[in-house]
């Protein structure tokens, strides 16, 4: 596994929900200047991910406080996303959370942050916490089994 922190973060263009429609042209350069907590998970319609995802929803608020953006990323399309944001919670969707999803269909951006479990074809639960400048200060990976 390769170390990120103190380099800069590998930057992308994806596709990405955002505020209940799909970005084509998503990126982490959008956000310099801000704070970025950055996170994968494994897959869409799984049954931890939506309590990670509605976790980091609940304390949005105390994110923007910092001045911070979180973003999800996973290696599912952004159709599959955006499904997913409108399902309701009471049937294991994620409704009601406002940050962005990217999609990694090609799972380069998980080969770049070197959290993709190649046999598998998914990623571990990887957290970056980027600066302002777009350097990594902090990461952390899980595997499948441990939540965050």
């Amino acid at each position: 596994m390769g170390v990120l922190v103190g380099k800069p973060a590998p930057d992308f263009k994806a596709k990405a929900v955002l505020n209940g429609n799909i970005v084509s042209d998503f990126s982490l350069h959008h956000y310099r200047g801000k704070n970025i907590v950055f996170f994968f998970y494994p897959l869409d319609f799984t049954f931890v991910c939506p309590t990670e995802l509605h976790a980091f929803q609940q304390k949005l608020e105390e994110f923007e406080k910092r001045n911070a953006q979180v973003i999800g990323c996973s290696v599912d399309s952004c159709y599959s996303h955006l499904a997913w944001i409108n399902t309701p919670r009471s049937k294991g969707g994620i409704e009601g959370v406002a940050y962005p999803l990217v999609a990694d269909l090609n799972k380069t951006i998980a080969r770049d942050y070197d959290v993709l479990m190649a046999h598998e074809g998914i990623a571990y639960r990887g957290l970056f916490l980027i600066d302002k400048e777009g350097i990594v200060r902090h990461q952390l990976v899980n595997d499948l089994p441990l939540g965050r």
